[in-house]
């Protein structure tokens, strides 16, 4: 199985307080792979150690190679992040805000190609920001925003996209508009690798990372019992992966 991503031994340690503890993984090629556990487990911490975002120890691979040996412009084409909670500036309209994502791909101070222009088009008519693309980002609700943000990562066109809580101040239909998207980043081989709070969303996922107090405790297809088995244990039997037709759903105990 082609990894696209790995992490070997990676430890993080914020404020001095260790957070990550000696993490190994690996992110299968062409695959989504959800992260979920309980608040506090290192999920966002092993994403953005993964982006490149936070010292660390150990070693990161991204496509096979260090991590460490990318350059910045080439790593930035390839591996896309969009982090929880992110802001922007809010005078700046839809357009340009997606217009972001490009910028890997476009030499110094140039102006944007008609490639660009084409990739970000694609990108808002996606997220469904095509029609606000005009108007500044400070004019949106928070679901709103959160749409252009994505459309921003989708902008770069990269192999790896990171998404740490995608989902955030989305409504149900744009949730399952995201699900969409997804599956078909991953048909066209992509790999998506996104930190999910909502574990009935996460369970639509290839595969599974369980994480708890800064380690990964399981790793496997969602359809597993034992993946189902770690899900509720990390969260203290609290809630039950039950059965809907084709699919899981996670339910209160």
């Amino acid at each position: 199985m082609k990894l696209a991503l790995q992490a070997l031994g990676v430890g993080v340690a914020l404020g001095g307080t260790p957070v990550l503890h000696g993490i190994d993984v690996g992110f299968p090629a062409a695959r989504w792979t959800s992260v979920v556990g309980p608040n506090g487990a290192g999920k966002s911490t092993l994403l953005k150690a993964l982006a490149g975002l936070l010292t660390h120890s150990g070693q990161v691979r991204l496509l096979e190679r260090p991590l460490a040996q990318w350059r910045g412009r080439e790593r930035a084409r390839c591996l896309a992040w969009l982090g929880q909670g992110e802001q922007g500036a809010d005078d700046l309209s839809v357009w340009d805000v997606a217009m972001l994502g490009r910028l890997p791909h476009q030499s110094w101070l140039a102006a944007p190609s008609g490639a660009d222009r084409a990739a970000v088009e694609q990108a808002l008519r996606a997220t469904q920001a095509w029609d606000w693309r005009e108007r500044p980002l400070g004019a949106l609700s928070g679901g709103e925003r959160q749409r252009v943000l994505l459309a921003r990562l989708l902008a770069v066109d990269a192999q790896v996209l990171l998404m740490d809580e995608p989902l955030a101040n989305l409504d149900p239909p744009h949730q399952a508009d995201w699900l969409l998207l997804v599956r078909e980043l991953v048909a066209q081989g992509r790999t998506v690798v996104s930190v999910l709070h909502e574990i009935g969303m996460a369970l639509h996922a290839d595969q599974m990372v369980v994480m708890a107090h800064g380690r990964v405790v399981h790793q496997g297809a969602c359809e597993d019992a034992g993946t189902h088995r770690a899900l509720e244990e990390v969260f203290d039997h609290r809630v039950v992966i039950h059965p809907l037709g084709d699919q899981w759903v996670a339910l209160p105990r």
